[in-house]
């Protein structure tokens, strides 16, 4: 067991990300549009719903990140939530590859955000409501202005590996 070095009062970022690779969770791809429309996107665990009223979900991204440039630059974002079976289009999003050339995808209803509909089984359409910087990633609130799902198995990730919800 790993303890917080009392010299520097911080734990170490590789006994960090060991804690939470064991935390398992859901998978999205956040994804946006930047200039002219140019699509954006990246594979995201860090999700979590703040409010029911009005409705809110925070992800969080890495500062330095060309999708959360993309993101406060346009202030609206999208978040796929991945079934089971989109293993191959969350590692793709996960990569430096062009990503919206390897992974079919179609614009949002309501605010025309990147949809991967083949490999999300739900889209959230967001409006940025506010930014917070922690450490080396920012935090977005975004404003859920519209939403499409189906019912369908998530897929998960953890201990560094994916996998589908039990007993499906």
């Amino acid at each position: 067991m790993t303890t917080v070095d009392r010299h520097s009062g911080h734990v170490d970022a590789a006994d960090y990300r060991t804690l939470m690779g064991g935390f398992p969770t859901g998978v999205v791809v956040v994804t946006t549009t930047g200039a002219e429309g140019t699509p954006y996107g990246v594979t995201c665990s860090s999700l979590s719903s703040v409010t029911v009223q009005p409705p809110t979900l925070q992800v969080c991204l890495t500062s330095t990140s060309r999708v959360l440039a993309a993101v406060l630059g346009s202030g609206r974002f999208a978040v796929n939530l991945l079934h089971a079976r989109a293993r191959e289009a969350a590692s793709v999003f996960a990569s430096p590859v062009d990503r919206f050339a390897a992974v079919p995808w179609r614009p949002t209803p309501r605010l025309g955000l990147p949809w991967l509909h083949r490999d999300a089984f739900a889209v959230a359409e967001c409006e940025l409501a506010r930014t917070l910087e922690i450490g080396d990633h920012t935090m977005l609130l975004g404003e859920v202005a519209a939403v499409d799902h189906a019912d369908d198995v998530p897929l998960l990730y953890g201990r560094r590996q994916y996998s589908a919800w039990p007993g499906d």
